[in-house]
């Protein structure tokens, strides 16, 4: 091979597995870092797994534009390709499938005054690591079946509960027993199905329900 074809060659191959390894870069701030976000109502924060995590400056993966109609996030690597992140939000509440979303006029009834215990998952439309989370949550919904309700409320349609409860981090969980909050039952930020299995099992083991 010629010396000019192998340097390309070289060059080539050089600068692709750069590019690779600025995308599992980008993939990696995405899926793991803490989303700080102020809001009109309530200072509020979207939580990953991980609850802080210390990101260096982004030199060669920038984000370069946002559009809040749609929530598009646009990240540019090394000038060269830019990745979208794409959450559609319209102004309806949050489909949950098998999980009722409810709001604040039917917070009494249906968390309160509930005969069985109800784990409640504070969301919003614009958080991210409360979409990852959401086929979880969905499949232990139907697992857990008449020994526990899952319900969802939307951030900002309900300013009221988010202040009563003190909500600053999304997703956030509380777990409601006989009209109380239980305990030491409130968490947030995004995990593992298995994880929240495990959250939700220590939760009611704590409060005797077989």
């Amino acid at each position: 091979m010629p010396h000019n074809r192998l340097l390309n060659f070289v060059s080539s191959d050089l600068t692709e597995e750069k590019e690779n390894e600025e995308e599992e870069a980008m993939d990696s701030i995405v899926s793991s870092s803490t989303i700080f976000i102020r809001s009109s109502l309530t200072p509020v924060r979207s939580v990953s797994s991980s609850s802080v995590v210390s990101v260096k400056p982004l030199s060669s993966a920038q984000v370069v534009s946002f559009e809040t109609n749609r929530h598009i996030l646009s990240f540019r690597s090394s000038g060269r390709r830019t990745r979208k992140l794409v959450a559609n939000a319209s102004g309806s509440a949050i489909r949950c499938g098998g999980i009722k979303e409810i709001g604040e006029s039917e917070f009494s009834s249906t968390v309160l005054e509930s005969d069985r215990p109800v784990l409640v998952e504070f969301v919003a439309t614009w958080c991210g690591p409360c979409k990852l989370i959401y086929p979880a949550m969905e499949s232990l919904a139907q697992e857990y079946g008449d020994k526990l309700t899952i319900v969802k409320i939307d951030h900002d349609a309900n300013p009221k509960l988010i202040a009563d409860y003190k909500v600053y981090g999304l997703p956030h969980f509380i777990l409601f027993k006989d009209g109380k909050e239980v305990p030491g039952s409130r968490r947030e930020g995004a995990i593992t199905k298995a994880k929240l299995k495990e959250y939700i099992d220590g939760l009611l083991i704590s409060i005797s329900v077989a």
